[in-house]
C-alpha cells in the first residue's frame, strides 16, 4: 500500500521530468472567496494534467525487463496522456482504453503521443474485461488510473510540494482541495499532508451527479454513481472512488465539496481572466469549491488544485462567452 516512504520515492523519481508547478494567487479571487487562495496549476504539467506524475511513477516503477512488454491503461484522457507520454519516454509500447465519448482533443493527444487507442462505449462496454484480454493476449502491464499505489505516490508529490510551500508561507492550518474521480490525487495528497503538513487538510471535490467521494465519505462506506457517463466534467467522472483511495480519505480527508456545472464553467472564466490559466471543467471543480462554497471552508487561506487544462475549444468558448 502507498506510504509516505513510497512517495518520497516517486518523487525522487520525478524529479528532472514532472515539472514543480508553482502557487498562483489573485488579489480578485481571494476577494470572491472570502479569504486568500493558493492555487496549484497542474494544467502546466506535461501532458496538461497532473496525471503524468502518477503515470511517470507507476512506469518507472516497473522491472526494466516487463516494462519492455508495453503497458496498457483505461482513461477518458488524462492518464491516458500520461501513460502514453511515460511509456514513449521509456521506449515500450502503450495501448490505451478510451471512452468514445471522451473529448475529441484528448483522444487525438493520446495518439499523438505514440499510443495505440482503443475506444468503447461506457453505457455497453466493459473496459475492465477489453483490458484483461489484451493485457493477457500481449503481456502488457496494467496500468490503472488511481486504484494503483505507485500512481497514488505519483500524485502525493503534489502533497509534498504544497507541504513546502505552505511552509515558506507561514501557513500551518489550511484546508486542501482537491479534484476527485477515483480519489488517486486526494488520497496521494492526503498522504503527503499527513506527514509533512499535518494541520493542513486534504478534501475531495466533485461535480453535481457525480459526487461519489463525498457520499462515501458522509456514510461511511463506498458509494456508487448513478451515472457512469455523461458529465461536463468528464476528467473525473468515475462509478465510485477506489478500493485502495476510499480508505485514505476516510482516515484522513475532511468532507467532500460539490458544485454545479455551471460553476465549473464560471470559474474556467475566472481562472483565465485572473490567472491567465486554462482550465478544464473537471479541473476547476476545486477552485470552484473555494469560490463558491466558502462558507463550508475554515480558516483564512485555503489551497486549490487545478488538476487539468485538456478541454474541448467548444466548451472553453461557452465558458467565457458565458461568464467572461
Amino acid at each position: 500500500m502507498t506510504d509516505i516512504t513510497m512517495i518520497r520515492a516517486a518523487a525522487s523519481r520525478l524529479a528532472g521530468h514532472a515539472r514543480r508547478t508553482p502557487l498562483l494567487s489573485s488579489p480578485f479571487l481571494d476577494e470572491i472567496a472570502g479569504r486568500r487562495v493558493f492555487v496549484k496549476p497542474e494544467c502546466l504539467q506535461h501532458t496538461g494534467s497532473f496525471k503524468y506524475r502518477g503515470a511517470r511513477s507507476a512506469v518507472s516503477a516497473l522491472e526494466p525487463e516487463t516494462r519492455a512488454h508495453g503497458v496498457i491503461a483505461f482513461s477518458s484522457g488524462n492518464h491516458a496522456q500520461g501513460v502514453a507520454l511515460a511509456a514513449r519516454q521509456f521506449g515500450v509500447p502503450s495501448v490505451i482504453i478510451m471512452p468514445s465519448d471522451a473529448p475529441r482533443m484528448k483522444i487525438d493527444n493520446t495518439r499523438a503521443l505514440g499510443a495505440e487507442v482503443v475506444l468503447y462505449d461506457r453505457a455497453t462496454e466493459d473496459r475492465d474485461a477489453i483490458g484483461a484480454a489484451l493485457s493477457s493476449e500481449r503481456g502488457l502491464t496494467l496500468i490503472k488510473p488511481y486504484d494503483e499505489p505507485q500512481v497514488i505516490a505519483g500524485q502525493g508529490s503534489i502533497g509534498l510540494e504544497i507541504a513546502e510551500d505552505a511552509a515558506a508561507l507561514g501557513i500551518d492550518r489550511a484546508d486542501v482541495l482537491a479534484c476527485c474521480g477515483g480519489g488517486g490525487l486526494t488520497s496521494g495528497v492526503a498522504l503527503a499532508l499527513e506527514a509533512d503538513a499535518p494541520g493542513l487538510r486534504a478534501r475531495p471535490c466533485e461535480p453535481e451527479g457525480f459526487d461519489d467521494a463525498t457520499r462515501s465519505l458522509a456514510a461511511g462506506q463506498i458509494m456508487r454513481n448513478t451515472q457512469t457517463s455523461g458529465g461536463l466534467c468528464d476528467a473525473i467522472v468515475t462509478p465510485q472512488p477506489g478500493n485502495i483511495t476510499f480508505p485514505i480519505m476516510q482516515r484522513l480527508c475532511g468532507p467532500g465539496l460539490v458544485v454545479s456545472d455551471d460553476e465549473a464553467l464560471h470559474t474556467m472564466a475566472l481562472a483565465f481572466a485572473r490567472l491567465k490559466l486554462v482550465a478544464e471543467p473537471g479541473g476547476a471543480v476545486a477552485l470552484a469549491a473555494a469560490l463558491f462554497r466558502r462558507d463550508q471552508i475554515d480558516g483564512d487561506a485555503v489551497f486549490v488544485t487545478i488538476s487539468g487544462g485538456n478541454v474541448d475549444a467548444d466548451v472553453f468558448r461557452d465558458a467565457l462567452a458565458r461568464f467572461a
